[in-house]
């Protein structure tokens, strides 16, 4: 595994690792708060195997047992906490696997680190039981709990941890990034960043995905032709919209990024900020069709479809509104 040089972003939370294990002063209880794929676990996962590494360096060696060890998931001195349940961690989780574990002392190491993924999934009961070992440690322990909302945990454990915040990425870094580590080509990237909003996990995750190119050449098409189709091309193409139920988000973000770019070029006039750059054409035909306030309207009627969507509402019916509201504005 890569070292924190590698790790792009996060600049801040690096610091802080470094500066506690520098000065010894590493507490027994952190929450690292970020959204999924923002690099929760691979932030633990270093400052865990810097805190364990035998060479003592302000970041892992990789090459000491301890690292090789923890890079392969078989470090004894690092338990990450699983749980058989998809929607719950239960107090049975807990107890059995940390509680019940943690007066036993480290094996080979100075520290026994627990990781908690998904602790938003602790019930009650498992935080209840989490708390009591919180407040009363052994010297050696370290528990990271990793969240995407910090707030389902009950106050008294948040107050009793060091709350580690991931921030959203840089665009201009993400970009860097797709291009230089995974080949993405330089209007690709554009895309991706813009869609990720900030996380590189999920712009990783875009970018390696065949079906979100799929996905994307859908809506561009769409977004394309909408202000010359009948109703009944309409609703043939949220039949086509519904072949991505699952990924829906994904393809109302991209709407979202599309008159976003509308936007920005109506009242800018600058194409070099434009993130569907190899539509530009299209873009700024719009931009001169349209008004400032029907894009905003656009803009609005994207957030209000996702709202409905995932209050369960008629697929059909709230995507029907939209792309009509769209067509008028």
């Amino acid at each position: 595994m890569s070292g924190f040089k590698d790790v792009v972003g996060h600049k801040d939370i690096i610091q802080y690792i470094q500066n506690a294990v520098e000065q010894d002063k590493v507490s027994h209880a952190y929450i690292l708060n970020g959204a999924k794929g923002s690099g929760k676990k691979m932030l633990a996962k270093l400052f865990a195997m810097t805190l364990q590494c035998e060479n003592s360096q302000l970041e892992p060696c990789g090459e000491c047992r301890s690292c090789r060890q923890a890079d392969s998931g078989n470090q004894p001195d690092i338990i990450t906490i699983q749980h058989e349940k998809p929607g719950s961690i239960s107090v049975d989780d807990i107890r059995e696997q940390l509680n019940g574990d943690i007066m036993i002392k480290p094996y080979s190491n100075r520290y026994k680190i627990y990781i908690i993924p998904e602790a938003d999934l602790l019930t009650v009961q498992a935080q209840n039981a989490l708390l009591k070992t919180i407040e009363e440690p052994p010297e050696y322990a370290i528990i990271f709990l990793l969240t995407e909302n910090a707030d389902s945990l009950l106050p008294t454990i948040r107050s009793r941890c060091v709350m580690l915040k991931l921030r959203n990425i840089k665009d201009t870094l993400i970009k860097k990034y797709l291009m230089e580590q995974l080949h993405i080509p330089d209007y690709q990237a554009d895309i991706c960043a813009a869609f990720a909003q900030g996380n590189m996990g999920r712009a990783i995750m875009l970018a390696t995905s065949e079906h979100f190119n799929e996905i994307k050449e859908e809506a561009v098409q769409l977004l394309k032709y909408i202000d010359e189709m009948e109703l009944n091309e309409i609703v043939s193409a949220i039949k086509e919209i519904n072949k991505y139920k699952l990924e829906v988000t994904d393809y109302l973000d991209l709407l979202t990024v599309w008159y976003r770019d509308v936007l920005l070029y109506k009242a800018t006039k600058e194409a070099g900020k434009v993130v569907f750059g190899d539509q530009l054409t299209y873009i700024k035909e719009k931009a001169s069709k349209s008004s400032y306030e029907g894009i905003e309207i656009i803009l609005d009627s994207i957030e209000k479809a996702k709202t409905r969507l995932k209050a369960n509402v008629n697929f059909d019916l709230v995507m029907e509104l939209l792309l009509l509201t769209i067509k008028e504005n």
